[in-house]
């Protein structure tokens, strides 16, 4: 439904992680509809729990009084070993978790896609687009090839 591509830009994704969230019935419609932004949200591990903040889900035009707080932090569910490793990771070698995509799943269930990420200096960013644009020119001349 959403991905966060401001995330692939700043960030080295070093591992994925997959978490159910907490939503009302109206949020969920929502989504649906496909009105969220992952942009700059980001999750933090609190007393054992997970959850994802600066995660804006529009309010539901039909939705009137049962409508949440757009940005409010959502509980993410996880494994408690899970969370407990990822909040270890985070402490101590300076990583991020950053949320990179919202989905449904076969049994039609919100899931957040939760990268354990690396910041990348301003180098990394300039070397990153580097190669992206190499590897555009290449593809665009193999095509040119083939005609």
């Amino acid at each position: 439904m959403a991905q966060n591509r401001k995330a692939f830009h700043d960030y080295f994704v070093e591992d994925r992680y997959e978490a159910g969230i907490s939503l009302a019935g109206t949020e969920v419609k929502s989504i649906r509809r496909g009105t969220l932004n992952l942009k700059d949200s980001f999750c933090i591990v609190k007393d054992g729990e997970i959850f994802v903040h600066g995660m804006h889900i529009s309010p539901y035009e039909q939705g009137n009084i049962f409508n949440k707080d757009p940005v409010r932090p959502r509980k993410l569910l996880m494994h408690k070993r899970e969370i407990n490793r990822l909040f270890a990771l985070v402490k101590q070698d300076g990583y991020a978790l950053v949320p990179l995509s919202v989905y449904f799943n076969e049994a039609s269930r919100v899931k957040l896609e939760i990268g354990l990420c690396k910041g990348k200096k301003l180098y990394d960013k300039r070397d990153a687009a580097a190669a992206k644009d190499a590897k555009r020119e290449i593809d665009r001349s193999l095509k040119s090839q083939r005609r």
